[in-house]
């Protein structure tokens, strides 16, 4: 099962993210959530909430596929944080002049999966171990001919020219 959430457009800059989306990147859900939750950062609390979003997004998925749901078996398998548009602002400076202000925006996407349920593969007949086996010499592959071929063709002749 996997699922994931996008949010976009958050006002900071993601130079400034991706130091909180380092911590929880391949980790299982419970783990990241905690750092999350306990980490001092601003952009952790953006993140969270992107976390949990992706986590209800896999029970929907699960719910709808009418298949066993374990929030706890969930794994982080991909979090990035790209840069979003960028705000452009003036303020006031000396002499008259005007000096641009940056405001940095940038979009979070994490993605959950978990360990599918395993399924019974379905057996198929097999052929007989020694009819495989003839099988298998009988077909050769371009490679194979053309390998011998060549041997056969840089196989040295034996009579030597005299020099005069």
């Amino acid at each position: 099962m996997e699922a994931r959430a996008i949010q976009y457009a958050v006002r900071q800059s993601a130079r400034k993210m991706r130091l909180v989306i380092d911590l929880i990147r391949g980790r299982a859900v419970p783990e990241a959530d905690a750092i999350l939750r306990f980490s001092k950062k601003r952009a952790a609390r953006q993140i969270r909430k992107v976390l949990k979003s992706a986590v209800a997004n896999a029970q929907q998925a699960a719910q709808r596929d009418n298949a066993p749901f374990d929030a706890d078996g969930l794994r982080v398998t991909y979090a990035v944080v790209n840069e979003g548009t960028t705000l452009k602002r003036f303020t006031a400076a000396a002499m008259g002049r005007g000096t641009p202000i940056l405001k940095r925006t940038s979009h979070v996407e994490i993605r959950v999966a978990g360990a599918a349920a395993p399924a019974a593969p379905a057996r198929e007949a097999k052929p007989a171990p020694a009819a495989a086996k003839a099988e298998a010499k009988t077909k050769t592959t371009p490679r194979a001919k053309t390998a011998a071929t060549k041997a056969k063709k840089k196989a040295p002749s034996k009579t030597k020219k005299a020099s005069k």
